[in-house]
């Protein structure tokens, strides 16, 4: 199901900017959609270079997100920043703390085991904070449709995303170190608003 919503003039104008500074019309129809929605957010042109997917991949995510697929998201400012869906997060939950005290791995991961014993396999999984979420989603073999690995920081985030790319899960990535909750949100939402003929 394709969400409609009339963009604020803000936005608008924003969008004008952007495309007059940087040109992504190249760029596959999806593929173009998160980057500027990403770029949009964050102001960093940068990322027309530093996100790599494939087209195929986003469009796997496009089509279990209509399908109504689960969106879990590795915590709570990812869940705030999705617009359109209500996405799931067991990072605050108790049980999250207790595992990840019990199994010696961090809060991030024990919630991926949470979000996978809730959802199973063809749910989005949405990183925008924690590298070791990603890892967790790799080894869980959580049979994804789409993983958006956008995790911020100097401590693992670039090695995260890299492992993300050699695992061989439809994903979205970016090279850097930069990321986090807002441009992983915003990636959901050029999907979850993403028109066809754009």
């Amino acid at each position: 199901m394709t969400t409609v919503r009339q963009p604020h003039p803000i936005e608008v104008r924003s969008y004008e900017i952007l495309r007059a500074r940087v040109d992504l019309s190249p760029m596959p129809p999806l593929w173009r959609a998160v980057a500027e929605r990403v770029i949009h957010v964050s102001a960093d042109l940068e990322y027309a270079v530093d996100l790599v997917t494939r087209e195929e991949h986003l469009a796997r995510g496009l089509a279990a997100l209509r399908g109504g697929a689960p969106v879990v998201a590795d915590e709570g400012m990812v869940t705030a920043g999705i617009t359109a869906r209500r996405a799931l997060c067991h990072i605050g939950e108790p049980a999250a703390a207790r595992m990840a005290r019990a199994a010696g791995i961090t809060r991030e991961a024990a919630a991926v085991r949470l979000s996978y014993s809730e959802v199973g396999p063809g749910a989005v999984w949405v990183v925008g904070s924690s590298p070791s979420a990603i890892f967790e989603i790799i080894a869980r073999q959580v049979r994804p449709a789409l993983v958006i690995g956008l995790p911020v920081g100097f401590v693992g985030a670039a090695e995260a995303k890299e492992a993300l790319r050699a695992s061989g899960l439809p994903q979205l990535s970016n090279v850097s170190e930069k990321g986090g909750s807002a441009v992983a949100a915003a990636a959901v939402n050029a999907l979850l608003y993403h028109e066809e003929g754009q």
